[in-house]
């Protein structure tokens, strides 16, 4: 390896793409690839709340549904808000209609005597596992001393009368106020009574009751407005289609710049830079757990593609002008200036394409994303890619094509001086010889 390469592997800017690279692979390995669900396959509901809430209260929103599924068994959930009055709910492995009884109810528990409020869901410490017997479902449930207190006094002579329990507003049994309860001694024991048609139904709603009293209440009423699958075969067929879409976007490339330049010293670092601009991105990706969907996969091909024009545009500036005749000073100088000029032009569409994108990302991030938020997938990855080819690659690109064609130009050959004294003598001899 000669001086001038070994110049090339010391500058900073190769080390620092080599440091991304490596860490990159880390990433990946480690962490993985957080695939969307139209890669995966799964569902997406969207929960619309009654009213437009602030962010304590939509945390709150959030962390309930969330704890909700977690108790209903779903391991790949992701619960994320959308805007200020919608939450997307992604799931993988579940159908929707099976937790729609869940995430689609506020929650609000409500036991009553007559008219009168004994016990809240607020009161609730800890549930029990629930039971069933033939047709009817038993939901055990323990809560707080002082909540105890409050309903021995307002069941105290009360014996024989219904204790009516409602969730949502709707009433869920109504058993009779027995002896022992109501003789004012306070118990933090209660259980629920659930009938049902049948033992599967019965099931069902001991199970989903069991969930929303052990996760709590939603703070404001929510309705499911949007549910939509994906199956998991789909899924895989969509991720073979976008690696098969990557592979052949990767040939045609290949195969209009060898049209171009005819030779592969320009062809090969062209289609590696590229692939090193798809493994930082997916680094990237994996590092803040950004979802890599079909919108995601767009904007990855979009970033590629304007990393191989800029780096054409790189290559033709400097190709374009003086010859390799050009002495070799001068040539560098050359070299350097048509590099400056092109990283002009790189800059100047890089910020006009991340200015496009920038509106298209913040309506993904302020209104959610459904509708046309759900392209701000598409925005970001295109961003990030852009900033990293801009900040990264190119630069490199660029290093390593002014050190390809200054290694390329010929040197001058040394010119041999002649003896004035003999050449002096020649000249006298060929004037003697006239004479003669």
């Amino acid at each position: 390896m000669n001086e001038g390469w070994k110049d090339f592997f010391k500058d900073y800017r190769v080390i620092l793409l080599i440091v991304l690279i490596l860490a990159s692979i880390a990433s990946i390995s480690v962490y993985g690839i957080q695939e969307g669900l139209d890669l995966k396959g799964g569902s997406m509901i969207q929960i619309h709340l009654a009213e437009s809430v602030d962010q304590t209260t939509m945390n709150k929103v959030t962390a309930v549904l969330d704890k909700r599924l977690n108790v209903f068994g779903v391991k790949d959930v992701q619960v994320r808000q959308s805007g200020n009055q919608d939450v997307i709910i992604s799931i993988a492995g579940v159908q929707p209609d099976e937790v729609a009884n869940v995430v689609g109810t506020p929650g609000k528990f409500e036991a009553k005597i007559g008219n009168e409020t004994a016990l809240s869901g607020t009161d609730i410490t800890t549930v029990e596992s629930y039971q069933v017997q033939g047709t009817t479902a038993y939901v055990p449930f323990k809560v707080t001393t002082e909540a105890a207190q409050k309903f021995a006094q307002v069941a105290k002579g009360k014996a024989g009368q219904p204790v009516d329990m409602y969730m949502d507003g709707k009433l869920v049994s109504s058993p009779t106020l027995s002896e022992d309860l109501a003789n004012g001694v306070a118990s933090t024991e209660v259980e629920i009574q659930i009938p049902a048609s049948t033992k599967d139904e019965a099931l069902k709603q001991a199970k989903s009751t069991q969930i929303i009293l052990e996760s709590g209440a939603l703070p404001v009423k929510v309705s499911i407005v949007g549910v939509s699958s994906v199956s998991a075969e789909l899924g895989s067929q969509f991720k073979d289609s976008a690696l098969v879409a990557g592979l052949i976007a990767l040939i045609v490339i290949a195969i209009i710049i060898i049209i171009r330049y005819r030779t592969p010293k320009l062809v090969l670092p062209i289609i590696f830079t590229s692939l090193v601009e798809l493994l930082l991105i997916l680094g990237v990706a994996s590092i803040i757990k950004w979802n890599i969907d079909l919108a995601a996969i767009a904007g990855i091909i979009a970033a590629i593609g304007t990393g191989v024009d800029d780096q054409i545009i790189i290559t033709d500036e400097v190709l374009r002008g003086e010859t390799l005749s050009e002495k070799s000073r001068r040539k560098r100088t050359a070299i350097k200036m048509k590099i400056q000029h092109a990283f002009f032009i790189v800059f100047a569409s890089a910020g006009t394409l991340v200015a496009a994108m920038l509106p298209l990302a913040y309506i993904g991030f302020s209104r959610g994303t459904t509708g046309i938020g759900m392209l701000s997938g598409f925005a970001v990855t295109t961003i990030i890619g852009v900033v990293i080819g801009v900040f990264i690659t190119r630069p490199v690109f660029a290093k390593f094509i002014e050190r390809l064609l200054h290694k390329e130009v010929p040197q001058p050959a040394p010119v041999k001086e002649k003896t004035p004294g003999k050449k002096g003598k020649k000249g006298k001899k060929s004037k003697k010889s006239r004479k003669r």
